[in-house]
């Protein structure tokens, strides 16, 4: 486990917790700080403009790596732009692409997403792309130069939990890059479930963002996170009939005799 480290690009990281901080909040950035040790924090563009009344960047330490978004984005050309921005400004090349265009589900345009990848990859960042599970469009990201794949496992801020399994389970079988789950995972027990089936990393917001005690939430998430990709180091026991736990035969002959 000491060794065991979430490579992107060229970074590295031995926390596999992401926080989003679209349910900004000075309590939420110190919890996932010093409660769940992470050390990736995402921000949209119009969290770090210097000048506003309040900048996030004022609060997360420099030891901690910027994640920006290209949030309100609507197809690959303002993706770019957005990036370019958030780069001047937070000097970051990792970044996380959105690309939506739907403003009641919120679902992301895989195909403007690709489309992204490759534009921003051929500038030079390092691109991380939010993206509805699909097999397909995951391949044609990877091959436009992402470094990482982001399926959503349920609609963003819903809680609603690893609802995309199935689709997420084959990106993890298929594509070679790291597989963060993004978006919907509602409580540590399905971070931990995520985290057991393989992938590389979990992003969390809403769900610590709105419990009732953020610091206690943010340290039950990391737990689980641990958890979920120790047993999956390990190896989960297949699944099987009802078999004894222990060895009867033996018994059996001693209560005979």
């Amino acid at each position: 486990m000491k060794n065991d480290v979430l490579q992107l690009g060229n970074l590295h990281f031995t926390s596999r917790f992401i926080l989003g901080s679209g349910k900004y909040s000075l309590e939420l950035i110190e919890s996932a700080i010093t409660q769940a040790k992470a050390e990736i924090i995402t921000l949209a563009l119009r969290r770090a403009n210097p000048q506003g009344l309040e900048n996030i960047l004022d609060f997360i330490p420099k030891h901690i790596t910027l994640l920006p978004n290209t949030s309100g984005a609507r197809n690959a050309q303002e993706a770019l732009r957005i990036a370019r921005l958030a780069r001047e400004i937070c000097g970051a090349s990792l970044i996380k692409i959105e690309v939506i265009g739907d403003s009641k589900y919120l679902l992301p345009n895989n195909y403007e997403t690709t489309k992204a990848v490759e534009l921003l990859a051929n500038d030079g960042f390092t691109p991380l792309p939010y993206m509805s599970a699909d097999l397909y469009a995951a391949r044609d990201m990877c091959n436009a130069g992402a470094a990482a794949i982001m399926p959503l496992a349920a609609p963003i801020g819903s809680n609603k939990g690893l609802c995309a399994k199935e689709f997420i389970q084959i990106l993890l079988d298929e594509i070679a890059l790291p597989i963060i789950v993004d978006a919907g995972l509602g409580s540590p027990a399905q971070a931990c479930e995520a985290m057991q089936m393989g992938a590389a990393a979990v992003m969390v917001n809403t769900a610590i963002a709105e419990s009732s005690s953020i610091p206690t939430m943010a340290r039950a998430f990391a737990l689980a996170v641990e958890a979920g990709r120790a047993a999956y180091l390990a190896g989960l026991a297949p699944i099987s009939a009802p078999k004894p736990s222990s060895p009867t035969a033996d018994y059996l002959g001693f209560l005979r005799d």
